[in-house]
């Protein structure tokens, strides 16, 4: 019951995001063909069959039980209908064929105008919403390196101060896996080691590697900050409180929690000797009665004190490790540890850093088809259909409402990519007809485009199953 329903969540939410980005799309077109006086016959969101229509003039509006896609059926023109009876009459006014080539190039093009016009307010409206918090890079002083991560296999190591990426200054510390950064060619990354800068580059198919990384770069700065306490855990037996700093652990210095975590591992399960320091301002914590950790240091001048227990770290079933039960330091302990700062942006600001966003994310989506199409990247790896949009959307849902619409977002500006590509059945596939009759003034002949339209379609149910197979091996 429990595995059923959550497959509905995905399906659920996937067909929102969809319902959304379709509905942009052909809205574009509908809006364009109307403003031209085109006859448009039918606007669909889904495709057969039919749940539900309605016609208000000479259009049905209706939603179809195939909620992959959507089409405006204009008179006229050759589309997913194939339909092509109307080539036996001479061409009216109100149809597709009888407009000029640059009413019909808008008319084709507008559906990928919209859906990047959708990224753009999308992007804007969480600017302005809820403006943007960030970590300047400068207050970052030094970070944790994941062994076999990819940024250790470039050479970074835990301590390092990063200073800039991809030959730029990092400002932000959102910044370093930007994905601007990690397509720029060559992806770089500089740190301060040991009073000396360094630089180091990133291996061609880093996005294929990090496509298989679970960390991602494998860079945290996140540091051993205590934000919660499990009652009646090893760590509360101790006397850990939220707000302490774990500073060594077995003798050895401790800067980072997931530094932290690598030490508990190694421990296997044996006493361990904890060191942590607690502000004056939680010292009122009365040490006797929370467990056996005693004071060893007081530096009563900078406010801080060092204490000090031996704590066996317990196994965690369902962590499938060794933990003390702390969990991570929260966004306000983050906060006035990085000095994170807040922006927030009048409409005028938020709609320039929408439109910002959506040519980074735009760039980005070229560049990886391009790398991926040239093999520097690998094609099955970075490929996803219809199942990873499931996933995502609803990993995305999880997180909230802004994480969700800043995923259809990004699909919206995937679906723009894509549609624009010159592949017959595709917008991009007309665009192209449209530039040849517009050059040579000449419209190729129906059999040609008919023929192609049919080879378009069946290269795309043939790419589409290899995604949809391609997910599912990846699960």
């Amino acid at each position: 019951m429990e595995f059923g329903l959550e497959i509905l969540s995905y399906i659920f939410w996937l067909i929102v995001a969809l319902m959304v980005l379709v509905f942009v799309h052909e809205m574009g077109h509908f809006l364009f063909a109307k403003l031209f006086r085109m006859r448009v016959d039918r606007f669909s969101i889904g495709f057969p069959p039919k749940i539900v229509g309605k016609k208000i003039g000479e259009t049905e509006y209706m939603i179809g039980a195939t909620p992959l896609g959507g089409y405006v059926k204009i008179a006229g023109m050759v589309d997913e209908s194939m339909d092509t009876d109307y080539a036996a009459s001479e061409p009216q006014p109100w149809e597709f064929r009888s407009k000029p080539v640059w009413q019909r190039i808008i008319v084709i093009t507008a559906g990928v105008v919209f859906n990047i016009l959708l990224a753009i307010g999308i992007f804007a409206g969480l600017r302005w919403a809820y403006g943007e918090d960030y970590v300047p890079a400068e207050n970052v002083e030094a970070v944790y390196v994941s062994e076999h991560s990819p940024a250790y296999e470039m050479g970074l190591r835990t301590g390092d101060r990063i200073v800039a990426v991809s030959g730029r200054k990092l400002e932000r510390f959102q910044d370093l896996d930007a994905i601007e950064n990690i397509l720029a060619d060559p992806f770089t990354i500089t740190v301060e080691r040991s009073g000396q800068q360094l630089t180091f580059e990133g291996p061609p198919d880093i996005v294929t590697r990090l496509g298989r990384s679970e960390i991602g770069l494998g860079i945290s700065p996140i540091p051993s900050l205590i934000g919660g306490v499990m009652e009646g855990s090893a760590a509360d037996s101790a006397g850990i409180r939220p707000g302490d700093r774990i500073i060594a652990i077995g003798g050895q210095p401790v800067r980072f929690w997931n530094e932290m975590t690598e030490k508990l591992q190694q421990s296997n399960g044996q006493p361990l000797t904890v060191q942590w320091e607690r502000p004056d301002s939680l010292m009122s914590t009365t040490l006797a009665s929370n467990g056996p950790a005693v004071a060893i240091m007081s530096d009563t001048l900078g406010g801080i004190h060092i204490l000090e227990a031996t704590v066996t770290p317990r196994w965690s079933d369902s962590d499938e490790k060794f933990v003390l039960g702390v969990g991570g330091p929260d966004p306000a302990l983050l906060g006035a540890e990085f000095g994170v700062r807040h922006r927030d942006f009048n409409p005028i600001e938020a709609i320039h850093a929408g439109a910002t966003e959506t040519w980074q994310y735009t760039s980005a989506i070229v560049t990886s088809l391009k790398r991926v199409f040239t093999g520097r990247d690998d094609f099955r790896e970075n490929m996803g259909g219809i199942v990873s949009i499931a996933k995502y959307t609803k990993e995305a849902a999880d997180l909230g409402a802004a994480t969700f619409w800043r995923m259809v977002a990004l699909l919206s500006i995937s679906l723009a990519v894509m549609n624009i590509l010159p592949i017959p059945a595709l917008d991009g596939g007309h665009l192209v007809f449209l530039i040849y009759e517009g050059i040579t003034r000449r419209e190729p002949s129906l059999r040609v485009r008919m023929a192609l339209q049919q080879v378009g379609m069946i290269v795309l149910l043939v790419f589409m199953t290899f995604l949809i197979f391609n997910d599912i091996l990846k699960l």
